[in-house]
């Protein structure tokens, strides 16, 4: 059989990959601490399901328009005015079945062949992937474990080509947790600017900060930033909301008319009763975000203390989002439950046989040094897993 040519150039979703074969191994009766999907463990603000709830007993489960709800864009203009200092208008806003969606829409509108995208590295799985599928190049830029992941604008000036037209930025970081302060911002904005890049920026972890610190969107820092910047964000994350499936992007309008179209032919809008949870949860449930933000920072605090006690792992803690990113160059030589290990596959796949305890190798991010570890879940499975993980490697 033969398939279209460009998917002989995608992947599988790595994290997907090893929840599955988590869950077979659970589905046998193996006891198994699952640490790779970053999904809250919080259950989603009861003024929300509540919302959803009532949508469907008044019957509000038929198509909504493309872009979304006029009610629920609208909520969307009033959180990003009051957060983050965004001023928009509805017609900028584009609601999608995830944030994963509207990321998809924003590179297929944006990239295509000949196009070359940077990415910094570690990055999300799926971002070299949609790039590839919109005919477009990833081109990678190491943010140096040194820096705390993070890119500086002379690293990123130096990776522009000619072929350059755009760069995609995930802050707080997923792999990593690292988080931009508004200087560095600033100066990835002027590179950005000088050399009319647009800018893909992935908000989704926005709420979920540490150390007091504050959140700045890239697209506040000025019109000319603004004018060349698509924000995306979501409810996953910070609402504990992801299986309803509801992200949304703001941006200029002639970029959102262009997702729009895609959107139009594949997805379309996500579900009606969703977009009614969804802006309850944006117009009530801060309380509930700032509380499950106070819990996540409670674990980061646990396991980054608990994983520099074990021998061979070095971690910088992350300053956001859910997720520890240790390097474990430290173990390559050694031998974990009788195999020996060189990268971090080696290390998953020698805890998940040896420990039962199931991480994301490094390679998914593009980093075969680390291993990646959520911390979406229970204090006490968080003590279990680095127990387990410490008794492992010895």
């Amino acid at each position: 059989m033969r398939l279209a040519e460009r998917i002989r150039h995608v992947t599988l979703s790595p994290t997907f990959r090893i929840n599955a074969l988590a869950r077979r191994m659970k589905a046998q009766g193996i006891d198994v601490l699952d640490f790779s999907v970053g999904e809250p463990d919080f259950d989603t603000p009861e003024s929300a399901k509540e919302a959803g709830k009532s949508a469907i007993d008044r019957n509000i489960t038929r198509y909504t328009a493309n872009e979304g709800t006029l009610e629920l864009r609208q909520a969307i203009v009033a959180k990003l005015k009051r957060d983050n200092g965004l001023t928009y208008e509805t017609d900028q806003i584009l609601v999608s079945p995830g944030a994963k969606a509207s990321l998809y829409c924003a590179t297929m509108a944006l990239f295509g062949p000949g196009d070359e995208v940077l990415v910094p590295q570690p990055y999300w799985v799926s971002y070299p992937e949609q790039i590839r599928l919109a005919g477009a190049t990833p081109v990678e830029i190491q943010a140096r474990e040194e820096n705390g992941f993070r890119l500086t604008a002379i690293e990123l000036d130096a990776a522009v080509g000619s072929k350059s037209k755009g760069i995609v930025l995930n802050y707080p970081g997923n792999p990593t947790g690292a988080c931009y302060d508004r200087a560095e911002l600033e100066a990835l904005a002027r590179v950005i600017v000088a050399h009319d890049l647009f800018v893909v920026a992935d908000e989704i972890y926005e709420k979920l900060l540490y150390d007091r610190r504050s959140f700045t969107s890239i697209a506040a820092l000025g019109p000319e930033i603004g004018a060349r910047t698509v924000v995306v964000n979501g409810m996953s994350k910070a609402f504990a909301m992801t299986g309803w499936r509801l992200g949304y992007a703001a941006g200029p309008r002639e970029i959102v008319d262009a997702m729009a179209k895609v959107q139009s032919h594949t997805t379309s809008h996500p579900a009606s009763m969703t977009q009614v949870a969804g802006e309850v949860a944006l117009r009530e449930a801060g309380e509930d975000v700032r509380r499950m933000a106070s819990e996540f920072e409670r674990r980061r605090d646990a396991i980054v203390a608990l994983l520099a006690k074990l021998p061979g792992l070095t971690c910088v803690p992350p300053a956001g989002a859910f997720y520890v990113f240790p390097n474990v160059t430290g173990l390559f030589g050694r031998a974990i439950g009788g195999r020996e290990v060189a990268s971090g596959q080696d290390v998953a796949e020698a805890l998940l046989e040896t420990a039962r305890v199931a991480v994301v190798p490094g390679e998914a991010f593009g980093s075969p040094d680390h291993i990646r570890i959520s911390f979406s879940c229970a204090m006490e499975r968080i003590e279990e897993g680095m127990r387990r993980i410490g008794a492992a490697i010895g």
